[in-house]
C-alpha cells in the first residue's frame, strides 16, 4: 500500500512541467500511472482515509488515552505524524454510524424450560390457553405494545375545523400561538393517516438518521462555549475548533462501544449466563462513563493550562451548560423531525 508505479514520461500530466524525481516541483502532483488495478484503488482509498502507514492507529491510541495530546501536537505544527482532525472526525463518524446501521438485532429467545414432555395433557391445555390469550390480547396489543416506540398525539383536536371553532371561543390568553397552531395543523394531518405506533416507528427512524446532523451542528456551539470561557487574546476560535473535533471523535468511539455492549448482551448471556453478563457489562459501562467524564476534565486542563481549582470550576460549568444546550437542540430536533413526518 502506498507503492505507486511511476511513469517513465517525466512530463507532469497536470501542469506540463518536467518531473525530476517523484513529485512535480511546480504543482506537487505525484508522477504515477493513471491506470491502476482495483486492489490499488482499494488500498489508496484506505490510505487516504486512515493514513494506514501507521499514523491512524497511533492517532487512535493517543485520542483514547492521551487527552488533548493530539490537539497540542497539531497546534504546535506537528501535522504529518497523525491523521488530521477533520479527516479523523469524518472517518470515525462514518464508521460509527455505519456500524450502528448494520448491527444485528437479536430477538428474545423463547423460554421452553417450563414445557414438560411427560404430561401431554398439560401441554394441550397450555396450548389452548395461550391461543385464547393471544386472541384476547389482539386489541390490547394494538394499543399497548411495549416492544414498539409509541408517540401519542399531543393534540386533543380531531380536525382543523374543530380546532378553529374552539380556538375562536377561547380568550386570547389561552389561544394557541402561531407556532403551536402550525404544529397542531401538521399533527392533525399526521395522525389522521397514521396510528401512534406508526408515528413512533417513523419518528425513531427519522430521528436516528438526524443524529449525525445534530452532533455536527452542535460542535460549533461546543467550541463557542470554549471561546467564551477562555482568553480571546491567547486562544483563537480555530484552537477551540481543533479541540472540539478531537473530543467529539473520542465521544463517538465511546458511544459506539456502549451501544455495541447493549446490542450484544443477549447472545453473551446465552453463553455465560445472565448474572455474570450483567456484572461484566455494568463494570464496562461504568468504566466507559467514568472515562468520558474524566477525559473532559483532564483534556480541558491539559489544553488550557489552568490551575486545578479553576479548571474544575470552568469544566463543571461548561459540563452543565453543554448538557442544557444539548437538551434544547435535541428537543428542537425532535419537534422538527415530528413536523416533517408524513
Amino acid at each position: 500500500m502506498g507503492h505507486d508505479h511511476l511513469r517513465d514520461d517525466k512530463e507532469c500530466q497536470n501542469c506540463g512541467h518536467t518531473v525530476e524525481e517523484i513529485y512535480c516541483p511546480h504543482c506537487g502532483q505525484k508522477n504515477t500511472e493513471t491506470r491502476q488495478s482495483f486492489g490499488h484503488l482499494v488500498g489508496h482509498f484506505l490510505e487516504d482515509l486512515t493514513h494506514y502507514d501507521g499514523a491512524f492507529w497511533k492517532t487512535i491510541k493517543y485520542l483514547l488515552f492521551r487527552p488533548a495530546f493530539l490537539t497540542q501536537e497539531y497546534l504546535m505544527g506537528k501535522r504529518q505524524l497523525y491523521v488530521p482532525p477533520v479527516k479523523l472526525y469524518i472517518f470515525i463518524s462514518f464508521l460509527t454510524f455505519l456500524i450502528l446501521a448494520i448491527m444485528p438485532e437479536y430477538p428474545e429467545q423463547e423460554d421452553t424450560s417450563k414445557k414438560s414432555e411427560d404430561h401431554p395433557t398439560i401441554e394441550k391445555i397450555e396450548e389452548v390457553r395461550i391461543n385464547l390469550r393471544e386472541k384476547e390480547n389482539v386489541l390490547i396489543n394494538s394499543f399497548n405494545n411495549k416492544e414498539k416506540f409509541v408517540v401519542n398525539n399531543p393534540m386533543s383536536y380531531k380536525s382543523e375545523k374543530e380546532m378553529d371553532s374552539i380556538e375562536l371561543l377561547k380568550p386570547d390568553s389561552l389561544r394557541l400561538n402561531a407556532m403551536e397552531r402550525v404544529m397542531g395543523e401538521k399533527l392533525i394531518k399526521l395522525y389522521s393517516h397514521n396510528t401512534p405506533e406508526q408515528v413512533g416507528e417513523k419518528f425513531s427512524d427519522s430521528f436516528s438518521h438526524n443524529i449525525p446532523k445534530i452532533v455536527f451542528i452542535y460542535m460549533p456551539v461546543f467550541a463557542f462555549w470554549l471561546w467564551i470561557f477562555h482568553s480571546k487574546k491567547r486562544w483563537y476560535f480555530f484552537d477551540h475548533g481543533i479541540f472540539t473535533l478531537h473530543y467529539f471523535a473520542f465521544l463517538l468511539i465511546n458511544m459506539t462501544f456502549i451501544l455495541l455492549l447493549s446490542n450484544f448482551t443477549d447472545p453473551i448471556t446465552s453463553i455465560i449466563g445472565e448474572t455474570p453478563t450483567k456484572i461484566i457489562f455494568t463494570i464496562l459501562f461504568l468504566c466507559s462513563l467514568f472515562w468520558q467524564v474524566y477525559y473532559f476534565y483532564r483534556a480541558h486542563r491539559k489544553m488550557y493550562h489552568e490551575s486545578m481549582i479553576i479548571n474544575f470550576i470552568k469544566s463543571t460549568l461548561m459540563f452543565i451548560i453543554n448538557i442544557i444546550s444539548i437538551l434544547l437542540i435535541s428537543i428542537t430536533a425532535a419537534y422538527f423531525t415530528l413536523y416533517n413526518l408524513h
